[in-house]
């Protein structure tokens, strides 16, 4: 697919993560995800596209939702995160990254800012899911999809009062807890991919998260099933004004990030999934996860960022 931009979108997130990581541990979200947003824009206004950002930064004045970038070009939806995780670069933690999700011009899904309860796997559990059945019946039917007792399967849980109540039935269905601190994205990405242990992220985050994640898990192969979880009237009403008038309709990944979607990821501290951004005298190193639907592909990308022509450093392999 020699004119699909998908590489190309990759430098957004290397940049957003190179400027986001400069605020690892320094105690203030704001100021890394703005840093973030900015060096995520100068990427994308330069590359031949005409995208509207449907879901965007929620702070400060740049990638906001409803913004367009690009220097002009095909008409692309956006939904990104400049850090998903920000709360984790501040106070210097694991697993933060800098997300970018591309689809077709009017594809991915609107929804108003608010809760929505999801459950997200990776292919082999995809079609056994069912958010309408118990937590425990969830948990064994994942189980058994990886040949399994639900003693050996590992479920990632946002660490939030809200989950109290799931956490203990989760405990109840004898499955392992990973609590999590930020980074719902991430984790499910994690479920859905093999070798890190952990095979179901379940609970409740914000409809942004659940569209990035839906437009991650297509590109995977992996399913999710999520529920808009509202807890105003106004939030009811928000949902209906446009177009969602059962509010207990359940979403599916095709439903959110419909089309032949792109999800670029650079991790900004390390992870399970990722490695951070490691800084060194005269270049950064950056650890990138690339997703095409149209050139059908998962690619793990390592690179070498120099800050000045002359180079004090030899380059290394990746170790």
């Amino acid at each position: 697919m020699a004119d699909c931009l998908c590489t190309r979108y990759a430098r957004a997130t290397e940049w957003a993560a190179l400027a986001g990581a400069r605020w690892l541990g320094r105690a203030d979200e704001e100021a890394a995800e703005d840093a973030a947003a900015s060096g995520m824009k100068s990427a994308l206004d330069e590359l031949p596209i005409e995208g509207e950002v449907v879901i965007g930064a929620r702070t400060g004045e740049t990638l906001l939702p409803g913004g367009t970038v690009g220097a002009g070009g095909q008409r692309v939806d956006l939904a990104l995160d400049p850090i998903e995780g920000r709360a984790v670069v501040a106070r210097g933690g694991v697993g933060a990254m800098a997300m970018l999700a591309v689809a077709p011009e009017g594809a991915l899904r609107r929804l108003p800012d608010m809760y929505m309860r999801s459950i997200a796997v990776g292919p082999r559990a995809r079609d056994v899911i069912d958010l309408d059945r118990p937590v425990a019946e969830n948990v064994q039917k994942v189980a058994e999809s990886f040949g399994r007792q639900p003693l050996d399967i590992t479920a990632l849980v946002l660490d939030r009062p809200r989950h109290h109540d799931l956490i203990e039935e989760l405990r109840s269905a004898g499955t392992r807890i990973k609590l999590i601190g930020d980074g719902t994205v991430t984790a499910s990405i994690s479920a859905a991919i093999r070798g890190t242990n952990d095979h179901l992220a379940i609970g409740i985050g914000g409809t942004r998260q659940a569209v990035l994640t839906a437009a991650a898990l297509r590109c995977l192969g992996g399913g999710m099933q999520a529920q808009l979880w509202p807890t105003t009237r106004t939030q009811i009403d928000a949902a209906r004004e446009i177009g969602v008038e059962d509010i207990s309709h359940v979403f599916t990944e095709e439903d959110l990030a419909p089309g032949d979607v792109i999800v670029v990821a650079t991790g900004v501290t390390n992870g399970d999934l990722l490695r951070g951004v490691r800084f060194m005298a005269d270049s950064a190193r950056t650890h990138s996860l690339i997703m095409c639907m149209r050139c059908n592909w998962v690619r793990f990308d390592d690179g070498i960022h120099f800050f000045a022509r002359e180079r004090r450093e030899e380059v290394r392999l990746l170790g």
